[in-house]
């Protein structure tokens, strides 16, 4: 059996002469959540919707399960709940109501499957209340328990915190959570949130302009980001010398005309910059700096635009 829920290889969908996904490999481990990150455009739903036979791609191959979404997606779509697209709840009726309306319509028979959704998502106790005076973060768990009404080993979200205010998003950045720890879920997010990503996804995807720029745990990519002393100085050549002889490190680059930045942190700035100022050389500046997340997020995607 693969450790692998969901994989790709070499996936490419055109629309037109428009390349909207270009030879994409992600890997989703199993009972894990996987957090699939980029500017909205960036050809996350494309994605999604290609898994679920929505569309279908243009070139490569699609295995979930094990089974390839080409030949077997009757087998596949049972065992997956999403939520890709606002569902059409009706205002007047009660979430309970909703979800009866949908059992029926998807033929999902097990007893108590509502009641066990509303009470997963903590929406039990609003059975008396409309749709239409529920709140946002409220919509959204409903929209939720549709997905997980019929019990499924794997659950697509796309942009599941769009629009919410600060206590949906912990509302169902919780539920997500839960969902993944509690019940062993696969679960598949996406968004174009780093901060919110990073709280709840333990392997991430980095998706821009349809290319898949980087995939790894969060762990791992926590881990790249630098920590370095820099130093902006009149003589590279000299205080690199200095870092040599006097320093006995080779640990740090020289960046331009002017920069060096330093990687073995636990030297003393003020001992360095001592040593380069008594050698004749003039400090502008001397700091210690670190490259967050989102600053790595940003340059490797090429600028603004995660939030």
């Amino acid at each position: 059996m693969s450790k692998y829920i969901i994989e790709t290889n070499h996936l490419t969908k055109f629309y037109g002469e428009q390349k909207a996904l270009a030879d994409i490999n992600i890997h989703v481990k199993r009972g894990s959540i996987y957090g699939l990150l980029g500017r909205n455009g960036a050809g996350k739903s494309t994605l999604m919707k290609i898994l679920l036979g929505l569309t279908s791609a243009s070139e490569g191959e699609t295995f979930v399960f094990g089974m390839n979404v080409k030949k077997d997606l009757h087998k596949i779509l049972p065992r997956v709940g999403n939520l890709i697209e606002t569902p059409g709840f009706y205002p007047n009726l009660t979430g309970y109501e909703n979800l009866k309306l949908f059992a029926r319509m998807r033929g999902v028979t097990k007893k108590n499957a509502i009641e066990e959704a509303l009470t997963l998502v903590g929406l039990n106790n609003e059975n008396k209340k409309l749709f239409s005076e529920y709140s946002l973060g409220m919509k959204q768990r409903l929209a939720i328990a549709l997905a997980v009404m019929h019990d499924p080993e794997l659950l697509i979200l796309d942009e599941p915190i769009n629009g919410l205010d600060p206590i949906g998003i912990a509302e169902v950045r919780k539920l997500i959570r839960s969902l993944s720890e509690e019940r062993r879920k696969t679960i598949l997010i996406s968004s174009h949130i780093l901060s919110e990503i990073a709280l709840v996804a333990d392997d991430i995807g980095i998706i821009d302009h349809g290319t898949l720029l980087e995939e790894s745990s969060l762990e791992e990519l926590e881990n790249k980001n630098k920590v370095s002393i820099q130093f902006q100085l009149s003589d590279v050549g000299q205080a690199s010398i200095i870092l040599q002889e006097v320093f006995k490190t080779d640990n740090f680059k020289i960046s331009g005309k002017e920069n060096i930045e330093v990687y073995d942190t636990n030297l003393p700035i003020a001992k360095m910059n001592k040593a380069f100022v008594e050698s004749g050389i003039d400090v502008h500046k001397a700091y210690l700096f670190e490259e967050s997340l989102e600053d790595y997020f940003k340059k490797i995607t090429g600028g603004e635009g995660i939030a």
